[in-house]
């Protein structure tokens, strides 16, 4: 039998099954309803949809996706589910013992008009010098093909870290690996969708008449470090093991 770490090395992505319960899941889920509901009542700007060529081609006019960052900031429950131990036993697998978040996002694609996400890869929002950086969908709702589950290539995390693919702007190689042909990765309740930040990957609009809600997890490894050119938030929260790179500088404490 192929262990997770073997897939995930082959394939650039891994679907973890039943990771949480569904007891645990109807839980995550109403904090994941509050924080919509406190996000939708804040005037802030929600609506995470690409803007540009790729994503025209892809959606609605009228599609959105409600998107926030760091769910942990909101909910206790969302904390814990980060540090639940059959999900770091599975980023273990694949990142070692020693784990630290990067950050969090909060996606819902409303029924009928949710956003697509163009391909791309994710290493150009937020590189490591060791490359270890892996993203786990936490999925609080089904998510199939016609509700835009996740869509990857299976084993384009061998192409490496190529300008260019950010998803936001037209490339060559991103012409070769058009969204219609990517392998779709379905997904229920409670699972969990780890792939490495080379991995081309992207998703259609959601069309049926249910909402998908996810939460996206950034995770690399203690023995790796953030570079400069980082451009989401970076808590640099230990949820296992150790961060071998943290200092009195870099931890938040001033003065």
């Amino acid at each position: 039998m192929t262990s997770i770490k073997e897939h995930f090395a082959d394939h650039g992505y891994y679907l973890a099954k039943g990771v949480y319960s569904s007891a645990e899941i109807a839980a995550l889920e109403r904090d994941f309803d509050r924080i919509v509901d406190q996000l939708s009542v804040s005037g802030e700007r929600i609506d995470a949809t690409w803007r540009g060529d790729a994503t025209a081609q892809l959606a609605g006019k009228d599609d959105v996706i409600i998107h926030t960052h760091n769910v942990q900031k909101y909910s206790r429950a969302w904390l814990d589910a980060f540090l639940n131990q059959r999900f770091l036993d599975a980023a273990s697998e694949i990142l070692g013992e020693d784990i630290v978040l990067h950050h969090s996002k909060l996606f819902q694609k409303p029924p009928e008009k949710g956003s697509p996400f163009p391909m791309h890869q994710d290493w150009t929002y937020f590189p490591t010098e060791k490359d270890t950086m892996i993203a786990g969908i936490i999925h609080v709702s089904n998510a199939t093909d016609e509700m835009g589950c996740l869509r990857v290539y299976d084993g384009s995390h061998r192409l490496g870290r190529v300008e260019g693919t950010n998803g936001r702007v037209a490339s060559d190689l991103l012409a070769d690996y058009p969204i219609e042909r990517a392998q779709v990765i379905e997904a229920e309740p409670g699972d969990v969708v780890f792939f490495h930040y080379f991995t081309l990957h992207g998703s259609m609009p959601n069309r049926s008449s249910r909402t998908r809600k996810t939460v996206l997890v950034q995770l690399y490894s203690g023995d790796d470090k953030v570079e400069s050119d980082n451009k989401h938030p970076n808590e640099g929260m230990v949820l296992r093991g150790w961060n071998h790179h943290s200092t009195r500088d870099n931890s938040g404490v001033y003065g």
